[in-house]
């Protein structure tokens, strides 16, 4: 039998559609909706824009909140409607299609001043507003949003992606400079770049939600309130200056912010590497933010500055930040000078220009008298994982090829709960390098000089559970360059580790340590 009571609403079922673009879903937007000040929903002056507006579930659901808030001010429902429509909610639609989302979502129309709109305005638009816009090509790409032209300059007639709010100098020319006091919603994430041979590939996509972060702050309003991937706060997302990263954790303008490790709990469906995060951001406030993560059934809580040891990063989870408390009151402010990364080469560090990249085929497979350098591959070549090379071959990192080194994966797919975080190091003898694919350990003969017997000990640190912890508070992707030991410790090479005597040495206590256990995956 049918269940007629049923009537799921539309909005939540386009938000768990596949779709390039991230669509909200009601109970995600009402969720944002009240971290606002909820006084702002009982006054007939208070103005909210959404200006990436796809869906229109913002604006819906704060029509919503005004249409109950000013019952008692304006007792006529027709007459309530009419303002709230006419003098109190905006949009700007990311697409022409969006446009028309969000307007049927609003008037119940998708021309303003169609028949059957609920509140009838001069033009189709209303106040959801949207007209196709133009990349400005410089050097290959927008100026204003770095764009490929390769990959988005599609002629006049197909969709450009040159989302309107973001290509301008001066937004407040859409909107009569009008002053706002909310500017809320779920902004376009990132733009794909041209990757070799003008080919798109997600791994060349670049973040442009700080692009609509700033054009929002441009508008001046009194409060920001925004859903963005949380790869910024561990400096992780492409394309995103560590300039503006500075400016977010520094400025303690956050009121509160609620953190998702897993983008399933806001998006189903929807996998968004490091997570997603939304926030109540106000220029007029400065002081500590609530700050909320949210892992599963599990809900941790804290009132501190975003960065409150100024390492640069956010640290996401409220145990790490407890566990690097005693890992700091033990080392000093070991993290901004002399940590484990100081020891980790960068990335690409032999290789250049295609040669002793994983591509490149200049290598033999069996020693002779020339080719008798020693060359780290892959893991997947053969079950060696090596080749051999001429000493000539090496277009660089020529100093480190005598040290006694260790070699790790640069990345490595497992991460989160119950993960290994780091692929398997090993032992990099004198007389050997590596692709691409590894990074050196020991790298610089004036500063490292490791013997044999200390990269063991390296590698035996390296496979605690403590030493892959600390690296994951940096590291919420596959990838694994330098940056993410920043707050790993150096120790005394000169015995191997185990999680044992690290425990001792900064005095976990037993829920610590439990923690860090059920974290981390044995490696084997």
């Amino acid at each position: 039998m049918v269940n007629s009571s049923y009537n799921p609403d539309v909005l939540n079922c386009i938000a768990n559609l596949s779709n390039d673009e991230v669509f909200t879903p009601p109970e995600l937007a009402n969720r944002v909706l009240d971290l606002l000040p909820q006084d702002l929903f009982k006054s007939p002056d208070t103005k909210f824009l959404d200006p990436f507006s796809k869906s229109g579930v913002f604006l819906r659901e704060i029509v919503k909140r005004l249409d109950r808030g000013l019952e008692s001010r304006i007792p006529d429902r027709q007459t309530r409607i009419d303002h709230i429509l006419h003098n109190q909610v905006f949009g700007i639609a990311i697409t022409e299609l969006t446009s028309y989302l969000a307007r049927r979502s609003v008037y119940c129309s998708k021309k303003a001043n169609g028949e059957y709109s609920v509140s009838r305005f001069n033009s189709e638009c209303g106040n959801i507003l949207y007209s196709n816009r133009f990349h400005t090509w410089e050097n290959g790409k927008c100026k204003y949003c770095g764009a490929s032209q390769a990959v988005y300059d599609r002629g006049s007639e197909a969709e450009q992606y040159a989302y309107m709010f973001i290509h301008t100098d001066n937004p407040k020319q859409f909107l009569g400079n009008m002053k706002f006091d909310v500017i809320i919603g779920n902004p376009p994430y990132q733009l794909s770049k041209a990757s070799e041979n003008n080919k798109t590939n997600a791994s060349f996509a670049s973040a442009i939600y700080p692009l609509f972060f700033e054009q929002a702050q441009k508008l001046k309003p009194r409060y920001i309130a925004m859903i963005t991937p949380s790869r910024w706060m561990t400096r992780t997302g492409q394309g995103i200056s560590n300039e503006w990263v500075d400016k977010m954790i520094n400025c303690n303008h956050f009121i509160e912010m609620h953190d998702f490790l897993d983008s399933n709990e806001c998006f189903a469906g929807v996998d968004i590497m490091g997570g997603v995060s939304y926030f109540l951001f106000s220029q007029d406030y400065v002081g500590k933010c609530h700050y909320v993560q949210h892992s599963g059934k599990k809900t941790t809580e804290r009132d501190d500055y975003l960065d409150p040891f100024d390492a640069g990063v956010v640290i996401r989870d409220s145990m790490a930040l407890q566990i690097l408390r005693k890992v700091i009151m033990k080392e000093g402010n070991y993290y901004k000078k002399c940590s484990f990364s100081s020891l980790v080469g960068p990335s690409h560090y032999f290789d250049k220009d295609g040669i002793l990249n994983t591509n490149w085929s200049g290598y033999v497979k069996r020693r002779d008298d020339v080719h008798n350098i020693k060359y780290y591959l892959s893991r997947r070549m053969e079950d060696s994982g090596f080749a051999w090379i001429k000493r000539t071959d090496i277009p660089k990192g020529i100093e480190t090829l005598d040290l006694h080194k260790v070699f790790i994966p640069k990345a490595n797919g497992s991460f989160g709960e119950d993960a290994p975080i780091l692929g398997v190091p090993f032992y990099g003898e004198p007389g050997s390098v590596c692709s691409q694919t590894y990074i050196p350990i020991g790298y610089d003969a004036k500063l490292h000089n490791f013997s044999k017997e200390q990269c063991e000990s390296i590698i035996s640190y390296i496979k605690t559970k403590f030493f892959r912890f600390m690296v994951s508070v940096r590291k919420m992707t596959q990838d694994a360059p330098r940056e993410v030991y920043q707050f790993v410790p150096i120790q005394d090479f000169s015995h191997p580790w185990t999680d044992e005597m690290l425990y001792k040495k900064y005095n976990l206590t037993e829920e610590e340590i439990a923690f860090i256990e059920s974290m981390i995956r044995p490696m084997d």
